[in-house]
């Protein structure tokens, strides 16, 4: 299958969100596809498809396209629900795109690294009895 891309824009005529290929669309819109795939890209660091889990339900788009926001705050984007406030900067000056499913992931490994699970604490009830006594 050859790459398409795809242009989506909101109602709202915000900037369109360019997919690369209709697999990442595909693959965006199963939620238990997209958990093997969020699992696999953290098979080092187990804790992290646990809160993705948490925080989306393995979800970066939803069924029209448009990339997943969070209920509580619409800053929070994508899989691992990363806050566009505080990181899309720092994400830009990395050369990661956020909106991207496997910028959102890079991104995601990269805070963790430097600070642990405690960027995704309002989820810890759901994902804390994951996470590993240190």
């Amino acid at each position: 299958m050859l790459p398409v891309i795809i242009l989506l824009a909101s109602a709202a005529m915000t900037a369109p969100v360019a997919l690369t290929s209709t697999s990442e669309f595909e693959l965006s819109r199963n939620p238990e596809t997209m958990g093997a795939y969020v699992r696999e890209y953290f098979a080092d660091q187990p804790i992290m498809a646990e809160i993705a889990k948490c925080e989306s339900r393995f979800r970066h788009l939803a069924p029209n396209g448009d990339i997943i926001r969070g209920k509580v705050n619409k800053s929070d984007i994508g899989v691992m629900q990363i806050n566009t406030y505080y990181h899309e900067e720092a994400a830009d000056e990395l050369g990661i795109d956020l909106y991207s499913l496997d910028g959102n992931l890079e991104y995601a490994r990269y805070l963790h690294e430097r600070e642990g699970t405690k960027p995704w604490n309002s989820s810890r009830p759901c994902w804390g009895k994951y996470a590993t006594a240190k």
